[in-house]
């Protein structure tokens, strides 16, 4: 008898579990994803445009704003950098002459 009413527990259990999960149902969208810090992720393909470029303010700018982070910035060879990863910064990586080499997030 007690292994009916343990199985019956574990069935009713499970049952219950069930019910609270549900199937994804969200299309996949072209806008701006935000995170739970509340920004909207980086899209680096948007600044893609940089490559090539010298680096100014304005063009680092521009690039922020075309992909959609909150934080850019311009990174040189030998600049120290943190290893936090943030989905809503675009960095700017530049050679010696300041000349843009890569567009990346993080």
């Amino acid at each position: 008898m007690p292994w009916k009413l343990a199985s019956l527990g574990t069935l009713l259990a499970v049952a219950m579990l069930a019910g609270c999960s549900t199937p994804s149902t969200e299309s996949a969208t072209k806008e701006p994803v935000v995170t739970d810090t509340g920004h909207s992720r980086c899209d680096s393909e948007a600044a893609q445009f940089t490559i090539g470029k010298k680096a100014s303010p304005e063009l680092l700018e521009q690039a922020r704003t075309r992909a959609g982070a909150q934080n850019a910035r311009i990174l040189k060879p030998d600049d120290m950098v943190t290893l936090e990863y943030r989905s809503d910064r675009l960095n700017l990586n530049t050679d010696d002459n300041l000349v843009i080499t890569r567009v990346n997030c993080g």
